[in-house]
Parts: C-alpha cells; sequence; structure tokens
C-alpha cells in the first residue's frame, strides 16, 4: 500500500515572562506570562509503516512493544520523550517521524514542545486520526507538562503571534490572549539551560515576579512593555547569566547612544533573555546594531499548521543558505511578509 504522509510547522517561542502553576491534572498545569512566537521553528513529518493497520501501528507491533517506526531529529536517530508521549496517546508508535529544526534545543526555543505539537498535528492528519485542534493542542501539552520540558510554549505555539497566557493550561481549561503585533526578531545563543532543574526547584520567587510582569503588560498590552516587564522579570528571578546580562546591557547602551544622537525615541525596545535558556532576544535590530551576529526572522502569526510536505524543506534550505544567495528573500528576514520567512504556505 502506499505510505500516507503529512507534514506540520510549529514556530519557535520565547517566553518573556512566566509564573508557574503546577497541578495534579496534566491538561490544568502549566504557566501565565507572555511570549513571542517565530517564523524560526520546527518541521514535523511523519508516515505510516508500510504493512501499518488501520490503528497506525507497525503490522508486527503493539503499543506496548514501544516505538517501531523510524525516528530522527535534523537527519539523526533520535527522538524527542514528548515526541513518544503524543505518538503513544494517539496510537501511532509505528508511524516514522522525522523533525527537523534550524533552532538549537534546551536554549529557550520550545523545540521539545514544537516537536510534540507538530507530531501531533501530523500523525492526525497522516492517519486519519479524526482528532480536533484542541484535542491534539492537549494532548502535546501534557506530555510536555509530563515530562517537565515546559508549561506553556504548545499553547502559546498553536496560537501564535505575541501570545499572553492569561490562565494555565492546555484548551478548555486554559485562557489566551494577545498583542496584535508584528516585528523582526534577532536572537543569539550562548548555551543550554536545564528547565527541569529551574521548574523542579523552589519558584515561588519567579512566580511573584511572573505575576506582577503579566499585570503590568495587561494593563499596557504594548511590545515596549512587553520587553521592559521581560528584563524586569529576569533581574527579580534572578535567572540572569553573565553573558546574557552582558549582552542586554550591550544593546541598551547601543540602542540609548543611538537615540540620544539623533533625538528620536526608542524603537527597538531592547533586549531580552529567553526563558528558560541561555539566549537574547531582540525586536528590530538591536542585536545586530551592537555588533552581534544574531539569527533573524519575524513574528510568526499563524501559529502551529500543517504545511505542504516539499515546500516546507526547500524553503528552509534556502534560509539556511544551502541554495546561492540570489535565490533567497531576503526580504523576508528584513521586514518581508511572514510567509516567505517561515517558508510556509499558510
Amino acid at each position: 500500500m502506499s505510505r500516507q504522509r503529512a507534514t506540520a510547522f510549529v514556530p519557535g517561542h520565547v517566553t518573556a515572562f512566566f509564573s508557574a502553576h503546577p497541578a495534579d491534572r496534566p491538561a490544568a498545569a502549566g504557566s501565565r506570562g507572555a511570549g513571542i512566537a517565530l517564523t524560526d521553528g520546527v518541521t514535523v513529518r511523519v508516515s505510516a509503516s508500510e504493512g501499518d493497520g488501520s490503528d497506525g501501528l507497525a503490522a508486527d507491533a503493539s503499543p506496548a512493544d514501544g516505538p517501531a517506526g523510524s525516528r530522527t531529529i535534523d537527519g539523526e536517530p533520535g527522538t524527542i520523550g514528548a515526541v513518544e508521549d503524543v505518538l503513544a496517546e494517539l496510537g501511532r508508535g509505528g508511524a516514522h517521524v522525522a523533525v527537523e529544526t534550524d533552532l538549537p534545543i534546551g536554549a529557550g526555543f520550545g523545540v521539545s514542545g514544537a516537536a510534540a505539537l507538530g507530531a501531533a498535528l501530523a500523525a492526525n492528519d497522516a492517519l486519519d486520526g479524526g482528532r480536533s485542534e484542541n484535542e491534539l493542542v492537549r494532548i502535546a501539552h501534557e506530555a510536555e507538562v509530563g515530562r517537565e520540558t515546559g508549561l506553556g510554549d504548545v499553547v502559546a505555539q498553536a496560537r501564535g503571534g505575541v501570545p499572553i497566557r492569561v490562565e494555565p493550561g492546555a484548551p478548555g481549561v486554559g485562557e489566551l490572549d494577545g498583542i496584535p503585533a508584528g516585528a523582526r526578531v534577532e536572537y543569539v545563543t550562548f548555551g543550554e539551560l536545564s528547565t527541569e532543574a529551574v521548574l523542579g526547584g523552589d519558584t515561588d520567587t519567579l512566580s511573584a515576579a511572573g505575576e506582577d510582569a503579566l499585570d503590568r503588560l495587561r494593563a499596557d498590552p504594548r511590545l515596549p512593555t512587553l520587553m521592559d516587564a521581560a528584563r524586569e522579570f529576569a533581574r527579580e528571578a534572578d535567572l540572569l547569566v553573565p553573558e546574557v546580562a552582558e549582552t542586554i546591557a550591550a544593546v541598551g547602551e547601543e540602542r540609548d547612544g543611538a537615540d540620544s544622537a539623533s533625538g528620536r525615541e526608542p524603537d527597538d525596545h531592547g533586549a531580552a533573555m529567553a526563558m528558560l535558556g541561555r539566549t537574547v532576544f531582540a525586536l528590530g535590530t538591536g542585536l545586530s546594531d551592537a555588533g552581534y551576529e544574531p539569527e533573524a526572522c519575524r513574528i510568526d502569526a499563524a501559529g502551529a499548521r500543517l504545511v505542504g510536505d516539499d515546500t516546507m524543506p526547500e524553503r528552509m534550505r534556502r534560509l539556511r543558505g544551502e541554495y546561492p544567495r540570489e535565490t533567497v528573500e531576503l526580504s523576508a528576514i528584513d521586514g518581508g511578509s511572514d510567509d516567505e520567512c517561515t517558508g510556509t504556505d499558510s
């Protein structure tokens, strides 16, 4: 029989600030806070194994046998725990799953949550799962919470844009709002920061700072307020690491100097730390102006979605430089449409 397949794209997500809200039910657990969905993200391809039955499992395997299909991350054998949990919940352990991303893992971009959500969307489509969007987001959210790799990335990535997590939890429990805005986003990464270590410790101080930041943003839902609240949160929660603090300060000094010389109000809003990672993100060209060589993308307004099986990889390769420079639509980075930057059809 012919192989059934589907591809999903899920935006990366940088959390600006948050408060942790554990609960006995994974669907009710999560975080309150805000962040930004990125046109740099995670592509997940799911295809049925040859000889799959109607349940999506390999003919000679059962759910208890563990993963029967192949698993790759950026072309190398490997898997992500939350992805396995999603496939198990859907009864699709025999499916082949390929995860591709240009984002670093463990650096505050929500890659684990994106992979889980992408696997849910693609497996449901490829193998005719018959689940609704909210069901799939809930399954991915529960998998991420269960693995302690994040609390709010999945619901934010499903929404896209500049999501504000008003109440914690999966669809049907949590509540989302957002800032209607688009902007160029730059980022630099200095390494990993263990989400499990931070969330597994005392989060009282962190959560108090997150609640203050959320109150401030909800009273004034604009990008400058988001970035100011993010910087204050990182300081109050005592999460800043030296290289991140130095970079944020350098961007602020460059911005203040340029704006003082020009006599204009700042329009790049400075830089902040991505939670939870040794990563600095900025809106506009703040990192470039401060002398760094950042990656650049845009705010992804569309959120997680199914995409064409062939279109996404080709355009992602172009943006990675695997095609001649003249073929790349550079306006996608400097101010073109979000669709061009993501390389999606949506």
